[in-house]
């Protein structure tokens, strides 16, 4: 934000996540963690944790980060495994996250934009969001980017002493799936 007005980003750029990505993305994350109720996180990642964790997210459950044109992390965001049982394979979580100082500038919708073309391209059928805490402006960008909210689960969180809802918002894509059903 540049005096309230909102700054937008022409020259921004969106690539896969690579390791050197790691530490950027942890500080991110850990500013969430400490600072606010976007994670149920209560404790920040190591650096090892967050080098697994990126490990982790290749291929199907990729991780997307947005830069300037200098190459500095504006923000990211990943897709997930909804649920460990197989009927659930052709769901998938998505999760973004954006630097504090690059909020109102379109990171977050091209970030999610991006989630959703690639979890389109990957065959999945339906993208979840969960929204945790308060947090008005991830819902709105979910609302903005397709998404319905189909339901709020009512203090099923505590962090900073208080009780949390956690909204979720769904968006069909309309993939046949990934070749998952076991019927």
């Amino acid at each position: 934000m540049n005096n309230g007005v909102p700054v937008y980003h022409r020259q921004m750029h969106l690539r896969l996540a690579e390791s050197s990505d790691a530490e950027p993305i942890l500080r991110i994350y850990n500013a969430e963690v400490v600072g606010s109720t976007a994670t149920f996180d209560l404790r920040p990642r190591t650096e090892v944790e967050q080098a697994a964790w990126l490990a982790e997210h290749q291929g199907t459950y990729p991780v997307v980060v947005a830069t300037d044109d200098g190459g500095t992390v504006l923000g990211f965001g990943s897709l997930s495994t909804y649920r460990d049982r197989p009927s659930y394979a052709t769901t998938v979580e998505n999760s973004v996250y954006v630097d504090q100082e690059h909020r109102g500038e379109g990171v977050g919708r091209a970030l999610l934009n991006e989630l959703v073309r690639l979890g389109t391209l990957h065959g999945f059928h339906s993208m979840i969001a969960r929204v945790g805490g308060d947090n008005a402006v991830s819902i709105a960008l979910h609302e903005a980017c397709g998404f319905v909210e189909v339901g709020v689960e009512r203090e099923i969180g505590r962090k900073f002493n208080r009780w949390l809802d956690v909204a979720v918002l769904q968006r069909m894509l309309g993939g046949a799936g990934i070749g998952t059903d076991h019927a």
